[in-house]
């Protein structure tokens, strides 16, 4: 879509046009891992990527997996939502795919709350603070009263967002404190806050405020791309194939199945693969948080002591759940594709899968049925536990689904999302380490830009890509991103007085 004018552009360094002769490792077949090798691989950079699953994208990666009537369909880790603002990650798909046609438009996400009060996206303005100002107008879960609560100084600092100076000034905090202390009303702040503050998989107590702040300033008062998001309408086991293609129709090599065990810096790199030792000018670390401490920790010779102890340091979110359902029968068809929860615990979301998911459809229309997935962010009991609890909700929520038959019943129980506690930016690793022709990308991984999630995956993958490229003399790629500051300049001087 790329409607803001206001999005920013941040030149990459310009150089020669061409990498060739350098050879690339690449650990991690993820998004940042794919973004950077295909950043590389572009200007001629001979890349190696490696990945430990048999399939590429990691947390938005996919597998096959066989129903009991024979069906043989798409499995992931759950739903994802491409955001019109995730620039990055978009320009990565558009490579392969120029129109975008793999993502198809949500219309809506309703979010509802234990009262049944609900909040909706659809038909905002798309330009802030207008969008912003309108959802709470329009909102059940906002009064007069409670704006005039609101402590203005502090409700600031989510106007006048700045990268990285919203760090310095919340990472202190964590969110709910953070909260509290605006005064936010209790109502409003379970589907205007908690909804996202749990998307990062942890529960405000452990979410640093200037994490949220920022993730308010991308998704609410720091785009005009609109508050609605797009969905991928193939299954993510065919989600990346396309540029996986594009990737070796640029000369780079892909192993699935494949795990970088150790690194030995020297000359060249010399990356340890289990039975194999790849060669290479320059590697990317595009891990999770336990492969990237794994790798480090079976690499004695690689960095200092204290960038040692930084990768060490790293921590996961809690576990979450995601249980994906086949029911023999469908769900009323006024439910939204996708729907939001706020102080309904365990439940955070669900999504009716065969409204965009075309193998989800396609077995939907030959059965009659429906499938329906559930997520449970930051969950507290087990996964037994929370999955009862869950279909609990569903039934709650979606009485209908009460008296269907389960015809297949898959869950995924994972702990691999990064963790962003209070204090711990300052100390988070960046994409450039102690180690020349050694960079790191990843989600978890520190970039001064206002990006998050998917977006931020795509971001260091582009930007470790770059610092390689400038280091060789060799223009690298353009990134794009919302505005680093609070976009309206009344709000910023106020902002800025206050502080």
């Amino acid at each position: 879509m790329n409607r803001d004018r206001k999005r920013v552009r941040h030149p990459a360094p310009q150089g020669r046009r061409s990498a060739t002769g350098r050879r690339v490792v690449v650990a991690g077949g993820g998004i940042a891992g794919l973004a950077a090798a295909t950043a590389l691989a572009e200007r001629g950079a001979a890349v190696e990527l490696f990945e430990r699953e048999p399939f590429l994208g990691g947390r938005v990666g996919g597998w096959t997996t066989t129903l009991p009537d024979g069906t043989s369909t798409g499995m992931s880790r759950g739903f994802h939502a491409f955001f019109r603002q995730y620039y990055n990650l978009r320009a990565l798909l558009r490579r392969a795919d120029p129109d975008l046609g793999v993502l198809s438009p949500v219309p809506d996400y309703p979010l509802v709350d234990a009262h049944g009060r609900t909040d909706s996206f659809e038909g905002l303005p798309r330009t802030p603070p207008w969008s912003a100002l309108a959802f709470a107008l329009r909102s059940p879960t906002f009064t007069a009263r409670d704006l005039l609560r609101v402590d203005r100084g502090m409700a600031l600092a989510l106007l006048n967002v700045r990268v990285p100076g919203t760090y310095e000034e919340l990472d202190h905090l964590d969110a709910q404190a953070f909260l509290d202390r605006v005064r936010f009303p209790p109502a409003a702040r379970h589907l205007a806050f908690d909804v996202f503050s749990r998307s990062f998989f942890a529960d405000p107590r452990q979410l640093s405020a200037a994490e949220l702040a920022v993730m308010f300033h991308l998704y609410f008062l720091g785009s005009a791309e609109g508050l609605l998001f797009d969905v991928a309408n193939e299954p993510f086991h065919r989600l990346w194939r396309p540029l996986e293609d594009h990737l070796t129709r640029h000369g780079g090599t892909v192993h699935t199945g494949t795990a970088v065990e150790a690194i030995e810096p020297g000359t060249r790199f010399r990356v340890h693969t289990g039975s194999h030792v790849a060669e290479a000018d320059a590697v990317v670390l595009a891990l999770d948080v336990r492969g990237l401490r794994e790798v480090v920790a079976a690499s004695p010779g690689l960095g200092n002591r204290d960038w040692r102890a930084r990768i060490a340091r790293l921590a996961t979110a809690p576990p979450f759940l995601v249980r994906r359902l086949w029911l023999d029968r469908p769900v009323e068809a006024t439910r939204p594709a996708f729907l939001a929860t706020g102080g309904l615990p365990p439940l955070d979301n669900i999504s009716v899968l065969n409204r965009f998911d075309h193998d989800a459809a396609g077995w939907a229309r030959r059965s009659g049925g429906s499938v329906v997935e559930l997520h449970a962010y930051a969950a507290t009991g087990s996964a037994e536990e929370t999955g009862r609890a869950l279909l609990a909700r569903l039934h709650e929520l979606y009485p209908e689904t009460r008296a269907a038959t389960t015809v297949a019943d898959r869950s995924e129980w994972r702990a691999d999302c990064p963790l962003f506690p209070p204090g711990g930016f300052a100390r988070r690793p960046g994409i450039e380490t102690p180690v020349e022709g050694l960079v790191l990308a990843g989600d978890g991984i520190r970039v001064d830009l206002p990006v998050a999630l998917m977006e931020r995956a795509a971001t260091t993958g582009l930007a470790a890509a770059n610092r390689l490229l400038a280091g060789w003399g060799v223009t690298g790629h353009d990134l794009l991103s919302v505005p680093v500051r609070g976009r309206v300049p009344p709000l910023r001087l106020l902002a800025a007085l206050r502080r």
